[in-house]
């Protein structure tokens, strides 16, 4: 009986991701945009560009950056060259801050 109780924690244990699983995430979640640019200091970019970027970043700064909030933070937010924000263009021409889209994109993989 106390190993049947047991069962759940252990799926609930065994299907959380960590900080880096959860980067990959987002960076793979940003790759396989359809029919979005990503503006990158005035210059539009493709996903599989902007993720790249991003993987990029995340690469050089790996001690730096120990969560997936600090990822969105620190790196995949804005430029660390001008400070400003990155932007996602969507088909129906609405624009995002990236921050915010990949939040959103977090709270999901937390849920």
């Amino acid at each position: 009986m106390l190993a049947c109780a047991l069962i759940p924690l252990v799926l609930c244990a065994a299907s959380a991701l960590t900080e880096d699983q959860k980067i990959e995430k987002l960076i793979q979640t940003v790759a396989e945009m359809k029919d979005a640019v990503f503006i990158r200091n005035g210059a539009e970019h493709t996903p599989a560009q902007a993720a790249q970027h991003m993987r990029n970043k995340w690469e050089h700064a790996k001690d730096q950056v120990k969560t997936a909030e600090e990822f969105i933070d620190k790196l995949a937010s804005k430029s660390s060259a001008s400070g400003k924000p990155y932007l996602i263009r969507f088909k129906d021409g609405r624009e995002v801050e990236s921050g915010t889209f990949l939040r959103e994109q977090l709270k999901k993989l937390n849920a």
